[in-house]
């Protein structure tokens, strides 16, 4: 059995989350119980995409804001990356920033969570 990190989203629409994380980003659909649940797995990855119906939603009280949160995936040429994922016709959350540890960009899902594709430093 492959052990997995697990991460929750809470989606508006399911199948668009499955097309999104598979068509764009490299996740494999492991199950789908659309339009209330899905989950993608991407190496040790296990991202859990729940709809308005799902308990997991229902579970979370109303008004509560996603904060500042998202996965993060690590790329080795962030700039293919930006161009690839504009020619598909997504749109990103701000522009690159640029630090010590390395180069980032936040994009989102169709359900506006963010998920940061982060190019490390090189040593």
């Amino acid at each position: 059995m492959t052990e997995h990190a697990s991460v929750r989203y809470l989606v508006d629409d399911v199948q668009a989350a499955i097309g999104f994380y598979t068509g764009h980003l490299g996740f494999t659909l492991n199950t789908s119980a659309a339009p209330a649940f899905a989950d993608v797995v991407r190496g040790p990855l296990r991202l859990l995409l729940s709809g308005p119906a799902s308990s997991g939603a229902r579970a979370t009280p109303s008004g509560l804001g996603g904060g500042g949160n998202r996965i993060h995936l690590e790329v080795t040429d962030l700039d293919a990356e930006i161009t690839r994922l504009r020619e598909s016709g997504l749109s990103f959350a701000g522009e690159v920033v640029s630090g010590p540890g390395g180069r980032q960009i936040l994009l989102t899902d169709p359900a506006g969570n963010f998920v940061e594709l982060f190019q490390p430093a090189a040593r």
